[in-house]
C-alpha cells in the first residue's frame, strides 16, 4: 500500500546535474499513478512544490495564485491577499512550510490581538478579523496536506478566537418610511426602496436589470451582483446557488418602478447616441453602471444633506428581515428571500427579533 514517486526535475541550472524528486505515496498503484501524473505536470507548469524545501511564504504564494484566486471572486482575493503579504508572511515566512506549528500559529495570533493594525494606528485586530486570518490558513493549510506537503493541518490545533455576534439593531416601520421621504425626489429613492421592500443586497440592487424583472408574478429574478476591486467593476454570480432566486415585490415597489421606468426612457430619449444601454434600473443617469463606492458615497451625502445619522445602507436590508419577523413570516422564507445559503444562519443573526 505504498509506493515511491520519482520525479525528474531537469538539471540544476548551476551545477547541470540532474535532479530527481523521491515521494512516498500512501494508496494503490492506480491512486500512485494518478498522483505521478499530477506532479509531473506541476513540474511541467513550473508549480511544482518540494516539500522538504518549500517555505510558509513560498507555499502562500503558490496557495493565492493556484487555489484561491480560482476560487473567489476579485475582491475576497485581494482580501487574502493582504493577509498573505501583510501578516502571515512577515510574521511566519520564513519557517520551513513541514516545521509550522500549532504553537507558531497561536503565538501570531496573540501577536495580531496585540499589535497588528497595519493602518498606521496602534493597537490590534479584533477578534472576528483574527477568525478571517485563521480560516484562511487552515484552508490553506489542509491544501498543503492535500498536495502532500504536510502530513496534517497544524491550524486543527490551534483554538481559535471566540467571537460574539452584535446583534443587528434595524430601524422600524416609521424610520424607514422616514429616510423614503428624505430620499423622494432623489436617483437613491428607487434603491432605498428595493433595501426596505424586497432586502436586496448593494450589490444586487446595482445589477438588477429590467429583463430581471417578472411583472406578471410580481417578482424579481436575481442572478448577479456588482463587485469593486482594485481591477475595476464587474458582474459576478452569486457565491452560492442560494443566491440565485425569485424575491416577490409588493406592489408599492411595483408601482415605483414602471414610473422609474417611464423617467429613465425619458432620459434614453433626451440623451440620445449618449445613453448608455445597459438595461440597469439603478443606474446613473446616462445608463452607465453606478460604482458600488460612488453608490455609498451618496447615499451618506443624502443623510448628511437631511441631517441624519443613520442607518448605513446595509441596515435597510436587516430591517426588511425583522418586519417580515414582526409579520410572522417563517425563518426558512425569509432566508431564502434573503438569499442565505443556511436558514441556521438567519435564525442566528435575526433570532433576538422574532417575537416572544
Amino acid at each position: 500500500g505504498s509506493y515511491s514517486l520519482v520525479i525528474e526535475l531537469g538539471p540544476h541550472p548551476e551545477t547541470g546535474k540532474r535532479q530527481q524528486k523521491w515521494i512516498t505515496f500512501e494508496g494503490d498503484k492506480r491512486a500512485a499513478e494518478d498522483e505521478l501524473h499530477k506532479q509531473i505536470n506541476l513540474v511541467k507548469t513550473g508549480d511544482f512544490i518540494d516539500p522538504d524545501k518549500v517555505t510558509v511564504a513560498e507555499f502562500f504564494e503558490q496557495w493565492l495564485r493556484v487555489v484561491a484566486e480560482q476560487k473567489v471572486g476579485h475582491k475576497t482575493f485581494e482580501r487574502y491577499e493582504s493577509i498573505v503579504k501583510n501578516h502571515i508572511v512577515p510574521a511566519l515566512g520564513r519557517l520551513p512550510l513541514q516545521k509550522l506549528t500549532a504553537l507558531h500559529i497561536e503565538t501570531h495570533y496573540a501577536r495580531l490581538a496585540k499589535e497588528g493594525r497595519k493602518d498606521g494606528r496602534e493597537g490590534g485586530l479584533s477578534a472576528q478579523t483574527i477568525l478571517h486570518h485563521h480560516r484562511l490558513i487552515s484552508e490553506a493549510m489542509q491544501k498543503a496536506v492535500t498536495w502532500k506537503l504536510r502530513t496534517h493541518n497544524p491550524a486543527d490545533g490551534v483554538t481559535p478566537p471566540s467571537v460574539r455576534r452584535r446583534e443587528v439593531t434595524p430601524i422600524d416601520e416609521a424610520q424607514a418610511a422616514w429616510l423614503l421621504t428624505a430620499a423622494d425626489g432623489t436617483r437613491l429613492y428607487i434603491p432605498v426602496l428595493i433595501a426596505v421592500c424586497a432586502g436586496l443586497r448593494r450589490g444586487e440592487i446595482l445589477a438588477v436589470r429590467w429583463v430581471d424583472v417578472d411583472w406578471d408574478l410580481a417578482a424579481f429574478n436575481i442572478r448577479r451582483a456588482l463587485e469593486e476591486s482594485k481591477r475595476g467593476v464587474e458582474f459576478k454570480e452569486p457565491k452560492s446557488k442560494s443566491g440565485c432566486r425569485p424575491v416577490a415585490i409588493p406592489s408599492i415597489l411595483l408601482e415605483a418602478l414602471q414610473i422609474h421606468k417611464a423617467k429613465q426612457q425619458e432620459y434614453r430619449e433626451a440623451l440620445g447616441h449618449g445613453y448608455q444601454e445597459n438595461d440597469l434600473i439603478c443606474c446613473v443617469e446616462d445608463g452607465s453602471i453606478w460604482k458600488p463606492s460612488a453608490f455609498t458615497s451618496a447615499y451618506r451625502d443624502l443623510l448628511r444633506r437631511r441631517k441624519l445619522t443613520g442607518p448605513n445602507f446595509h441596515a435597510l436590508r436587516h430591517a426588511h428581515a425583522s418586519h417580515l419577523l414582526k409579520d410572522g413570516v417563517d425563518i426558512k422564507v425569509i432566508s431564502r428571500r434573503l438569499g442565505h445559503s443556511r436558514a441556521s444562519f438567519t435564525m442566528d443573526v435575526y433570532a433576538h427579533l422574532m417575537p416572544g
